[in-house]
């Protein structure tokens, strides 16, 4: 360990595993070390089952009825990736994809009025939708071919509009579409956790609707993929990836002290041992001198024995349930997978419910998705702390990452990942680099 690194990466966590695959790819030197003797961190997967019961403190002997503990494979913090969403691209540009097999995600849902429903995101499905009446259907119809023909290139297809100015309250407005057309549009479309971006340029929000559809039409039933035997295979599959560029990969590996002199990071001390480096990027736990907390996130991982109702039997789904549906001021997610991404024993299923925590009953906030999840055979509950970083990280090049948030997606994530790429390299990535799609590399 006693050598010198561009990066040292402290924590396994998904984002701690992407910025190490794309800084290896970039040419850097890696460390990436974990104290704990499993890949993951806080976003570990578990297994065998019985590790889930250990991990929730529970003393008692695993069901016969669960068959064989090794085949389930429980996501402590369980999304989805979007077909088409830069989160895939990242994955397939490192090339960590060649150790990975994706399936598509049966259905997309959203909640309203005490009911679920289908996602409508192309023409077809608007016409056939419950969410809206007829005349409604055919405003938000055309709303879905102005999107879809949006270029933000081609300054033809904006129509005079000029949505890098004017307001997505203003989009809605111009379409004419009615406050639960734009509920569901900006929770299950465009995938915002709350209801700020109305008040923000619109392009952002046209975009993040297109990429649903785009993501959509790349397999059929939703725009969701999950990995085969769940997320614990993503940071597996970059400690083979690092492997290939010269990185180092360290299990159940303590870090006593992040070294600085004159303010800046220059190495991890662990045992008598120091590597040095002139950059470190970790997870909030191997730094919490550098974080503040701003919330926190309830999660029920509960175990059913039959598909979510009124899902047409989906062995695996999300439904989206707006904050407005439920006055909240934050949405409630819901995903559910089962044996068909390798996850369960056969005839069981995972259901995962979270929300950002508001009240001091933090578990009674997610009422509404458990309701929908119809008999529960087990369920554990955790409360999560949402920790960020107070600064930037360029002055000390200590670079922490954000908490998981509640979203059964990945989209926030990758955000996270490109900002804390940008600072530590004082580039965007780009995303032209990335010349294959996830079909390539089957």
């Amino acid at each position: 360990m006693d050598e010198t690194y561009d990066v040292i990466v402290l924590g396994t966590g998904l984002k701690e595993c992407i910025l190490s695959g794309m800084m290896s790819v970039s040419g850097k030197k890696v460390l990436h070390m974990d104290r704990n003797k499993y890949y993951g961190g806080d976003s570990a997967s578990l297994t065998p089952l019985e590790e889930l019961y250990a991990h929730f403190n529970i003393k008692k002997e695993l069901p016969k009825e669960y068959g064989r503990g090794r085949d389930w494979n429980v996501d402590l913090i369980p999304k989805f990736l979007m077909a088409h969403g830069r989160l895939v691209k990242l994955l397939v540009h490192t090339g960590v994809t060649r150790y990975l097999e994706f399936k598509s995600v049966e259905g997309s849902y959203v909640y309203k009025a005490g009911k679920i429903h289908k996602v409508p995101a192309n023409e077809t499905e608007a016409l056939a939708s419950g969410l809206m009446g007829l005349f409604e259907k055919r405003r938000f119809r055309q709303f879905l071919q102005y999107v879809d023909e949006y270029d933000v290139n081609d300054s033809k297809t904006f129509k005079n509009y000029d949505w890098k100015q004017k307001t997505m309250k203003e989009c809605y407005e111009k379409f004419g579409l009615d406050e639960n057309t734009a509920d569901f549009t900006g929770h299950a479309l465009a995938l915002y956790l709350n209801d700020d971006y109305i008040q923000k340029p619109a392009e952002e929000t046209v975009l993040r609707i297109k990429l649903y559809s785009e993501s959509l039409a790349r397999y059929g039933k939703s725009p969701y993929l999950y990995p085969l035997y769940g997320l614990g295979e993503l940071p597996q599959g970059f400690a083979r990836l690092s492997a290939i560029y010269g990185g180092t990969y360290m299990l159940d590996k303590p870090c006593d002290e992040i070294v600085m002199e004159d303010g800046k990071v220059v190495g991890v001390k662990s045992g008598d041992e120091i590597a040095r480096c002139s950059m470190v990027i970790c997870d909030p736990s191997y730094a919490p001198h550098l974080t503040k907390k701003y919330g926190q996130v309830v999660r029920a991982i509960c175990i059913l024995d039959h598909p979510i109702p009124n899902t047409k039997d989906a062995p695996s789904c999300q439904i989206i349930i707006p904050q407005k549906q439920v006055k909240r001021k934050s949405d409630i997610y819901v995903s559910c997978v089962s044996s068909t991404h390798m996850v369960t024993a056969k005839g069981f299923y995972l259901a995962i419910v979270a929300t950002t925590v508001e009240t001091n009953r933090p578990e009674a906030e997610l009422e509404a998705g458990l309701n929908l999840l119809g008999e529960i055979k087990e369920k554990f509950v955790s409360v999560s702390d949402l920790l960020e970083p107070t600064d930037d990280g360029t002055s000390n090049q200590i670079f922490v990452s954000k908490s998981y948030d509640a979203t059964s997606h990945f989209e926030t994530t990758c955000i996270d990942v490109l900002d804390i790429f940008r600072r530590a390299t004082g580039a965007d990535f780009d995303f032209s680099k990335v010349q294959h799609n996830l079909e390539d590399t089957d």
